[in-house]
């Protein structure tokens, strides 16, 4: 490139300064609406002074990056990574960069969906119907298949016809707790994607 550049004239210096200043015009002279994004971010920046700063971790992985959630009015409104946590400090992959969508997301379900075995259709359920729903099904299928001894005498107190699949959506509190309460069941095929 730099022999087209000497052919036609110019130095490497004089392409970047003409580079640069074709870009600056092309931002502040045809129709960027630079006004517009400054009064955007000036208004973020106002809402993200008055918000709540929460710090948490983030819940996609087993590394345990550190992340700010901003919230006003019961609602998160941003969420970024924090400067101060010893492992990320303040970086984040993509998964991570994308943690608003968990809280902001318009195709998120809002309500619980419900398709009957055998059948094609979806229905409306409230939540403390399908909540009873698992309930029932668990404690049958759980007092069906325990077992308190295995063929060799040892006490196992498990059922192996339920497994659990944890959610990349839970932090590690989350997780502990949901672990806690599959044990208690006596699963034994627990897994998760952010387990070590």
């Amino acid at each position: 490139m730099s022999d087209d550049l000497t052919a036609a004239g110019l130095s490497r210096r004089d392409f970047l300064r003409s580079t640069a200043l074709a870009a600056g015009f092309a931002v502040t002279g045809v129709g960027f609406p630079l006004a517009q994004l400054l009064a955007h971010a000036d208004k973020t920046g106002k809402d993200l002074r008055e918000a709540t700063r929460t710090t948490t971790i983030c819940p996609y992985c087993a590394v345990g990056c550190g992340f700010v959630v901003h919230s006003a009015h019961g609602e998160v409104i941003n969420i970024e990574g924090d400067s101060d946590h010893p492992i990320n400090e303040g970086s984040s992959c993509a998964k991570g960069a994308a943690l608003l969508q968990l809280a902001q997301n318009p195709r998120r379900l809002t309500k619980v969906r419900y398709r009957a075995p055998y059948s094609a259709d979806w229905r409306d359920m409230s939540l403390t119907a399908a909540i009873a729903l698992i309930a029932e099904r668990i404690k049958a299928t759980r007092d069906a298949t325990f077992e308190v001894d295995d063929p060799h005498g040892r006490r196992v107190n498990r059922t192996r016809a339920i497994a659990s699949l944890g959610s990349a959506a839970l932090d590690n509190e989350e997780c502990w707790l949901y672990q806690k309460l599959q044990r208690s069941l006596g699963l034994v095929y627990i897994e998760h994607q952010a387990r070590n």
